[in-house]
């Protein structure tokens, strides 16, 4: 369920006061959103945990130096991406199944469904987490993000606080080098 941000903001409010029951609300409010982008950030369910905490964690610690409380959704993108981003290189995580759309944009085939094409599927699918793995660290991320996590550009911008110009630009430079990868 979504929440409106004048709706979370008034809970942030409680909360940077010292209203517990309030933090714990905003917790309930937003645990599967970030839990699931740092599972598909991630992809390993006891990192994905102990990420959830500690973001969680930071988000209590420094909810009163929130200036806009109608920002907490952003603001607590921001503090997923950097604590994911921390993990990702303290360990290196396996990726599971590609994304269909990106698999279909840097492959020149189309996806077909029978079982054939079922393998096929899972050969590219290595390929391409083996072609992700030669992207920048930079360049990683925002294909994460934008193929794996399913956020929109906006979203983005939020959670990592780069232009939207530069998300676009990059993500555009990361798909091409990924289409090079795969089909050069």
């Amino acid at each position: 369920m979504e929440f409106s941000h004048t709706y979370i903001a008034e809970y942030v409010k409680r909360a940077q006061n010292g209203d517990s029951d309030a933090f714990a609300e905003l917790y309930n409010m937003t645990f599967n959103k970030v839990y699931n982008y740092t599972r598909h950030y991630l992809r390993d369910d006891y990192l994905a945990q102990d990420a959830v905490q500690e973001i969680f964690v930071s988000a209590l610690k420094n909810i009163k130096k929130l200036n806009d409380p109608t920002l907490f959704v952003a603001w607590l993108n921001q503090i997923s991406f950097h604590v994911c981003f921390d993990m990702a290189k303290a360990h290196k995580s396996d990726y599971g199944e590609a994304d269909p759309e990106l698999l279909e944009e840097v492959c020149d085939t189309k996806r077909a469904t029978n079982p054939e094409a079922s393998a096929l599927d899972r050969d590219e699918s290595k390929r391409l987490f083996e072609a992700i793995d030669k992207l920048s660290v930079s360049e990683r991320e925002l294909v994460t993000l934008r193929y794996f996590n399913s956020m929109k550009i906006d979203d983005i911008v939020s959670a990592t606080g780069i232009s939207r110009s530069t998300v676009k630009r990059q993500l555009a430079a990361a798909v091409s080098k990924l289409k090079n990868l795969m089909n050069g």
